[in-house]
């Protein structure tokens, strides 16, 4: 008993590592911190990957379970900084609504797609309808916002990180304590950077900071009610379903976004089956040809464990 208690104390200490301070909101769960590490080591996840020249890389997961009074945390190094590819574009998201909820600007203001921002040269998803965007078009900014969520395009996002300024980007994360998850570059290639951000290190984000952006959305606070709505209304008609979605059961509501590149394929979202809800981010250094297949069964795992612990 003595050696189990050890090699569980070992596995709580692994999920909760790096763990900066959280809000009040939420209570942290050692023991769904260790039901999720053991999903993690079935499926092969609980190990260093080589990702090429960014050298080693761990899984970052996290899971708050929204059918208690108070909310629990649980995963599996939460606070692993990883690229996170078109994930942060959730981010971008927040401050452009931040600033029309201030009245800068607003969803039907017109912008103009400027190169080198128009980068993307095949769409991320191919049964959209939409074309691809190239200099010169004059599109809304509720388009940009829903091209930028729905079909992860890179173009958009640009166009989007330079109406926002990357300062002010920044500062939504700050204020919300999420230090280490700038967003520092736009969906380019670096000789193509603006003045002075040629040579910043790359965006990252982590587990704990993707899941408390999630869940303020669902209270309704990430800024005030109307950025939050938005946010979900974006966030639930997402076109890519080809990761987290894979295991979740019919009917299920999905609040989510993915981001996948090279060696990084990941999925952040709210799940709402109608019984029970849960907000999960999931950070895989795994190029998707090979992630595809473990997220089914990571997510088929998680639903059934976060059921398994609300069965009546």
């Amino acid at each position: 008993m003595k050696i189990l208690f050890l090699i569980l104390l070992s596995f709580y200490g692994v999920a909760m590592s790096q763990n900066p301070k959280r809000p009040s909101y939420y209570k942290s769960d050692p023991a769904l911190s260790n039901m999720l590490q053991k999903i993690v080591i079935d499926l092969g996840l609980d190990k260093d990957f080589d990702v090429g020249e960014d050298g080693i890389e761990q899984i970052s997961l996290a899971v708050i379970d929204l059918n208690e009074k108070k909310p629990s945390l649980g995963g599996v190094n939460i606070g692993n900084f990883i690229y996170p590819a078109s994930v942060y574009k959730m981010y971008v998201a927040a401050e452009v609504l931040n600033q029309i909820s201030q009245g800068r600007y607003s969803l039907d203001s017109m912008l103009v797609v400027k190169s080198p921002n128009d980068v993307d040269k095949s769409k991320e998803i191919i049964s959209d309808p939409r074309p691809l965007l190239r200099s010169g078009d004059t599109v809304s900014v509720n388009y940009l916002l829903d091209l930028m969520i729905t079909r992860s395009d890179n173009s958009a996002a640009n166009c989007l990180i330079d109406l926002a300024k990357r300062e002010n980007l920044d500062a939504l994360i700050h204020q919300n304590k999420w230090d280490g998850s700038e967003v520092t570059r736009k969906f380019l290639s670096r000789k193509y950077e603006d003045p002075g951000y040629e040579k910043i290190r790359g965006t990252e984000t982590c587990a704990l900071h993707a899941v408390e952006f999630m869940y303020l959305i669902y209270e309704n606070k990430l800024v005030n009610p109307w950025v939050s709505m938005q946010m979900k209304s974006y966030l639930a008609r997402q076109l890519d379903n080809t990761k987290f979605s894979l295991g979740l059961p019919e009917n299920t509501m999905f609040y989510h976004k993915t981001g996948w590149f090279s060696f990084w394929t990941h999925d952040v979202g709210i799940v709402d089956d109608g019984e029970v809800r849960y907000i999960v981010a999931c950070f895989l250094p795994l190029r998707e040809e090979f992630a595809l297949a473990k997220f089914q069964v990571l997510s088929e795992r998680i639903h059934q464990l976060i059921r398994k612990r609300h069965a009546k």
